[in-house]
């Protein structure tokens, strides 16, 4: 008696998670990963707070995150995904593209750092990588931009804030109380900020700061 062997079954597609402030690029991503015979969209997330509630619920394979998502950061959102579950696979996709931007993202749990110019091909076989475990190669203007930031100093985190009060236009005076710190202090601070960013002023320090991704509008 000839035994049949049963057919094998299809395996089961990746689920994604689009994070995007944009509805225009979410149902975008939505249709272009919908064409993919080995993909489905999980689910589709406008801000960081509905990225992390809707990845505790649906929990999809890869999480597509952008980073410009107001409030809550994709950053912030990546940080909070990855202490729902430390396994959590997740590929920035974002027009962001200073070296703070890559570095924080990566820090922050982030398989791979693709920016929104590259190809649809690019992105998708990114998501299969990932979905593998594997951590993708990253663009040439991506590495070079790590690379730039590991020759530089870096501004603490007391000096990043520093920046941002100057940023919008706040005094040494104003700065001091706004952190609860002395002039003096501050004086410091703007010192470092000038020496490690090299830059002549404070505008000019700013637009260095902003180039980066050490600071956003």
């Amino acid at each position: 008696m000839d035994l049949q062997t049963p057919p094998l079954e299809a395996p089961r597609p990746i689920r994604v998670l689009c994070v995007d402030d944009h509805q225009i690029v979410r149902e975008g991503l939505s249709m272009l990963i919908g064409r993919q015979a080995d993909m489905e969209v999980a689910g589709l997330a406008g801000s960081g707070e509905e990225a992390v509630s809707l990845f505790e619920q649906l929990r999809p394979d890869v999480t597509l995150m952008d980073l410009q998502l107001g409030r809550m950061t994709g950053v912030d959102a990546i940080g909070a995904i990855r202490r729902i579950d430390q396994r959590a696979r997740i590929v920035v996709l974002t027009m962001f593209h200073g070296e703070e931007d890559i570095f924080r993202a990566l820090e922050a749990g982030a398989a791979t750092y693709v920016l929104k110019d590259a190809a649809f091909a690019e992105l998708v076989q990114a998501v299969r990588q990932v979905h593998e475990g594997r951590h993708p190669p990253m663009s040439a203007a991506v590495k070079a931009q790590l690379a730039s930031r590991a020759a530089r100093p870096v501004l603490t985190r007391r000096e990043v804030e520093v920046a941002d009060l100057i940023r919008r236009g706040l005094r040494n005076r104003e700065i001091a109380a706004a952190c609860g710190i002395s002039e003096e202090t501050v004086q410091t601070h703007v010192k470092n900020i000038l020496l490690k960013l090299d830059a002549q002023d404070r505008t000019a320090a700013v637009n260095v700061a902003l180039s980066r991704g050490i600071l956003h509008i």
